[in-house]
């Protein structure tokens, strides 16, 4: 597997130390680049096809051995290729959300509406559960030094830390405007209802805090390769990602150690387990990719190994 210290030579050149200090110029070649090797590019009637009904076929095998509901959606940027399961279905968000904050919080610093170095000072009593950053920064054990939103933002990606991620919530009105700023991407089906914890029920036939693959990959693509945001964020965001923790045993997992990665999980209640991510095959353009699963069993080492078979099976089709 890349590390995050080789990212920026699998990223077609990119400097990880740029993009952590805004460096637009490296990103926005990354990103025209991408755009130049096929992001819009509608796939042949024919090869492309055929090859997105094989990695459907293989998805319903993956899916049954997970005994759950899997959703996927694949868009490979260099040959246009789109490729799912059940993609238009509703899935739990879960910590995805979380992608979806930190843009929203980037493209309110892009328009002046927020500082990335304004300090957000918070209590002991805010705390929620599995907050691994913020609960070291507390009003009880610093004083009012608190964390700067970008410190929230890179807690809330990297380490999934929920209270991170309800003080950014707050910081712009909570989930409907979370809802809005996706409905603002041109996303009409993502919604968030509530915050850490409760968001992670993923009670089935529930549509709160839910998603597709199709409507967050969407996101992904608008945030990470649309103009959305401004280069220097769109960098930001994508160091933040690729320095993610919590996937190593997802879609990491069985990826070459040539190929770059940047993803945020999500894990909720009856089974679920949620990865999405963009992927750097060397010498290409990037493939990004929606992994969705729910009402399984609940075993975590099965559905781990479910995403990382999604992983792997894309590495096979591109």
């Amino acid at each position: 597997m890349i590390t995050r210290r080789k990212f920026a030579g699998a990223m077609l050149g990119l400097s990880i130390a740029g993009i952590a200090t805004g460096s637009a110029s490296a990103w926005s070649r990354t990103a025209a680049s991408a755009k130049a090797t096929g992001a819009t590019k509608v796939p042949a009637q024919g090869r492309e096809l055929a090859r997105a009904d094989a990695i459907r076929a293989r998805l319903k095998q993956i899916e049954a051995e997970s005994g759950g509901r899997l959703g996927v959606s694949i868009i490979d940027t260099a040959s246009g290729l789109h490729a799912g399961l059940h993609a238009d279905e509703r899935f739990p968000m879960c910590s995805t959300f979380k992608l979806l904050t930190a843009g929203a919080i980037l493209s309110r610093a892009d328009r002046g509406e927020e500082d990335l170095q304004r300090r957000i000072v918070y209590s002991q009593s805010e705390l929620v559960s599995y907050s691994p950053a913020t609960s070291k920064h507390t009003r009880e054990r610093t004083g009012n030094a608190g964390m700067t939103v970008a410190e929230l933002c890179k807690a809330a990606i990297t380490l999934s830390d929920n209270t991170a991620a309800n003080l950014l919530l707050a910081s712009f009105g909570g989930p409907a405007a979370l809802t809005a700023f996706a409905r603002s991407l041109g996303d009409g089906i993502t919604r968030l209802d509530r915050n850490e914890p409760t968001l992670n029920e993923a009670t089935p036939g529930d549509p709160r805090d839910t998603t597709t693959p199709n409507a967050m990959l969407g996101n992904l693509r608008e945030l990470v390769l649309g103009e959305r945001l401004s280069s220097s964020s769109r960098a930001k965001l994508l160091a933040w990602l690729a320095a993610n923790e919590t996937g190593g045993a997802r879609i990491r997992a069985k990826l070459p150690k040539d190929w770059g990665v940047g993803d945020k999980t999500g894990t909720g209640d009856h089974g679920t387990a949620n990865d999405v991510a963009i992927l750097w095959p060397p010498g290409r353009g990037p493939v990004l990719v929606a992994v969705y699963l729910t009402e399984t069993a609940g075993n975590a080492a099965r559905c781990n190994a479910a995403i990382a078979d999604v992983g792997a099976l894309v590495v096979e089709s591109v």
